[in-house]
């Protein structure tokens, strides 16, 4: 069967791995070290997938910009502190091992940095898999398409032959920013609802419904 898709770029955290509630945790502690108040659960999650200081910016509004720069160094101690407990969704490894092997390439589009996004390449062991990568510190903050376009252009593939997969509303905001087809997962920092609203391909629940999904359609 012909394949629909020549690259797949996929978002990290609350997409590949299982990290939405460490980064909510890190965020409200960076709060209570500068002693202001925390942003509520869904706040700090609607901020995921965002550039650290963009997500800071937003979560938390009222901070004096003077402040921002300590708030970015305390969420990274706090960050940082755990990041080796987290780990991949449940069956994400294999799927992204299957799709290499398929012969698809491979990206990742991350609000992480550069060095957040290689150590988990690294503590995952999914670096091999992946192509290519595009993050926050390198590229405008998602939902600007430039990390797709970049991508795109790396790989010489057209916007029709590139599928974007994320949790978030910025991940879906930022394909349609840059006119390729998106895939919704729901198991990760947004709402179904608010997924929906972006008119993806397809909202899907599980790793495995992923999976099933990209075997019958990509």
């Amino acid at each position: 069967m012909a394949k629909r898709f020549d690259l797949l770029v996929f978002d990290w955290d609350g997409t590949l791995m299982d990290s939405a509630a460490a980064i909510v945790a890190a965020i409200q502690a960076a709060c209570r070290d500068l002693g202001v108040e925390e942003p509520p659960e869904a706040r700090a999650r609607h901020v995921i997938g965002l550039g650290l200081g963009d997500a800071l910016r937003h979560a938390v509004p009222d901070l004096p910009e003077a402040r921002y720069p300590q708030m970015v160094e305390r969420y990274r101690h706090h960050y940082l502190s755990r990041d080796h407990e987290l780990a991949l969704f449940a069956g994400a490894g294999e799927l992204i091992a299957e799709l290499a092997e398929s012969g698809f390439m491979l990206a990742v589009a991350t609000g992480k940095s550069r060095l957040g996004l290689e150590r988990a390449l690294k503590v995952s062991g999914l670096g091999p898999y992946f192509h290519d990568s595009r993050c926050a510190d390198e590229c405008h903050s998602k939902p600007h398409p430039q990390m797709l376009e970049e991508l795109m252009a790396a790989f010489a593939v057209t916007p029709a032959r590139t599928l974007m997969i994320g949790d978030t509303t910025h991940d879906l905001q930022m394909a349609r920013n840059a006119g390729v087809p998106s895939l919704a997962v729901a198991y990760g920092a947004h709402p179904p609802e608010a997924l929906d609203a972006l008119e993806p391909l397809a909202r899907l629940h599980a790793v495995e419904e992923l999976r099933e999904w990209l075997r019958a359609n990509a």
